[in-house]
């Protein structure tokens, strides 16, 4: 049996997780409040109201939810593996469930307000990362929900998987950063210089998503947190060097 994680770092890792999950419930929170009440509030009837849905989606789905997910593996180290895998999996589909709500929300505003698409920077950045996103899910599920690859295939692919996932979240922050910006010029580039509340609203909103995204990249790539070996792991891995060493299962 694995020993259990020493003291000091249980207690820095339930600290940071604690304020990875402020700060991404204040990122949501503040999209509303500034959707909300600067905004006019919400409605799906092909109005900026309708428009307001795609941000709120957004960063709940692309970066709180995204972020959540990622994080299972280091809140949940101790249960068991299957377990923790049907829960990263089952947030990242309800990420991408609420980001493509959001989505539909921004082209069924353009369509209606007969406004062009796929313009900006934003929408391109956006675009990608949905792709991406879905390309990650799908891989996921196949190659380790459901595994249908070889373990060869799954231990090369667990790191680039990995990767791809605190991409992700970087890109879906960095495109969220762009939609603020644009958004704030779109609306109140006039008084935008003079301190208008919205716009520090909006500018606090994106400094709170940095500072989340610094917290889960912290969380993430720190090696005392990440998940301990269990039997699952460790026949991978010898798996993966007999294949690649030339060892044998039963050498150290």
């Amino acid at each position: 049996m694995e020993e259990p994680a020493p003291r000091p770092v249980r207690s820095a890792l339930a600290w940071l997780v604690g304020v990875s999950q402020v700060l991404g419930l204040a990122s949501v929170v503040l999209t509303g409040v500034w959707m909300g009440h600067y905004r006019g509030g919400f409605a799906w009837d092909g109005s900026a109201q309708e428009f307001n849905v795609h941000p709120l989606c957004m960063v709940l789905g692309m970066v709180f939810l995204h972020g959540d997910a990622i994080l299972v593996y280091r809140v949940f180290r101790n249960e068991a593996k299957r377990n923790v895998k049907v829960l990263h999996g089952v947030i990242h589909l309800l990420a991408l469930v609420i980001s493509i709500i959001g989505l539909v929300a921004v082209f069924d505003f353009h369509r209606a307000a007969k406004f062009p698409d796929m313009y900006s920077l934003h929408s391109w950045c956006g675009m990608a990362t949905i792709v991406l996103f879905c390309i990650q899910w799908v891989m996921g599920l196949m190659f380790f929900l459901f595994p249908a690859a070889s373990s060869w295939l799954r231990a090369s692919y667990l790191p680039i998987h990995v990767f791809s996932g605190l991409v992700l979240l970087v890109m879906a922050i960095g495109t969220c950063l762009l939609g603020i910006t644009e958004k704030l010029l779109f609306n109140i580039m006039k008084t935008y210089s003079a301190f208008d509340p919205e716009g520090v609203l909006a500018n606090i909103l994106g400094m709170v998503l940095v500072c989340f995204g610094v917290v889960l990249g912290y969380l993430i790539t720190r090696e005392e947190y990440r998940r301990p070996p269990n039997p699952e792991e460790e026949s991978l891995s010898v798996h993966f060097k007999t294949l690649t060493e030339g060892g044998s299962p039963a050498s150290p």
